[in-house]
């Protein structure tokens, strides 16, 4: 599933193509996506000019003088821009053209995705129900180790799942979650309420840190993920124990496990992340 940096490698990709550009034309070939796309689209976007291209989370925010398009890529989805008139494929399903020649189009084989849009005669768009109830943003000042202790206070949940909450924190993947964990030396079983503060700030450090690596090397190679020039990511590159069970761990030399929390694969090593029952709360 595409997380936040493959969403960001998205935004960054698309951005100086569409942004200041004028939508010509907008194609709806199939509507059923995880919500039904609003068959006015058309003719609310035509003539519409791209204010902002933003992010918010996972959502795509195309921000323009009368409203905002969000455009979440679901589990399989890839959003690319290409020269108006290329040859549409299987799974190509909303196409957004621009008076600069080129097009954006939602390719999304699972249909888990969404296209919708925000009116502001609404509400605030922070204020929109799949925005309302978002967590920070993980790269943001306002994710820190001192709101994650807060939060994780009397919170028996597993660490793993705890960070994986999109309520606490946006963006921390299960691919990122691992990864994050491993560099922090905590067991992903460990219960959040247990993390000390000292654990916390190291956590939210690495979470930050790991999230701009995979940025910056333009997301993770996931089998479904293609970049907004159609090329994969390359961050699996340098992932330490996700996808490597009983492979051995680039620190120790232990043979990284695997196990399974709330359906998601979980990697880790036994050696480095060894699981403390009971943890100092200083």
């Amino acid at each position: 599933m595409p997380e936040l940096p493959e969403v960001e490698t998205t935004r960054r990709g698309i951005e100086p193509k569409i942004d200041r550009q004028t939508i010509t034309k907008v194609v709806i070939r199939n509507p059923n996506l995880r919500w039904p796309v609003d068959a006015t689209l058309p003719h609310k976007l035509t003539g519409l000019s791209i204010l902002e291209v933003g992010r918010r989370g996972k959502y795509l925010l195309l921000k323009t003088e009368k409203g905002t398009l969000l455009v979440h890529l679901g589990m399989s989805g890839n959003l690319r821009v290409l020269p108006v008139g290329t040859q549409t494929q299987k799974h190509d399903h909303v196409d957004i053209e621009f008076d600069n020649g080129f097009l954006l189009r939602l390719n999304d084989p699972r249909r888990f995705g969404a296209v919708l849009w925000h009116d502001p005669k609404d509400g605030e768009l922070d204020a929109h129900e799949r925005l309302a109830s978002l967590g920070p943003e993980p790269l943001s000042n306002e994710f820190n180790g001192t709101y994650l202790y807060h939060q994780s206070r009397n919170r028996k949940v597993a660490v793993k799942s705890f960070i994986m909450n999109s309520h606490i924190v946006v963006g921390a993947g299960n691919i990122y979650a691992n990864e994050s964990l491993f560099l922090s030396k905590i067991h992903p079983q460990t219960p959040a309420q247990q993390l000390t503060k000292a654990q916390c700030e190291t956590l939210a450090n690495h979470i930050k840190s790991v999230l701009t690596a995979a940025i910056e090397q333009g997301g993770t190679t996931l089998k479904d993920f293609l970049n907004a020039d159609g090329k994969p990511g390359y961050f699996v590159q340098k992932l330490n124990v996700y996808g490597r069970d009983k492979q051995a761990c680039p620190v120790c030399g232990t043979p990284i496990e695997r196990i399974v929390l709330n359906q998601r694969a979980s990697y880790f090593c036994p050696k480095c992340q060894p699981l403390k029952r009971r943890q100092s709360k200083k």
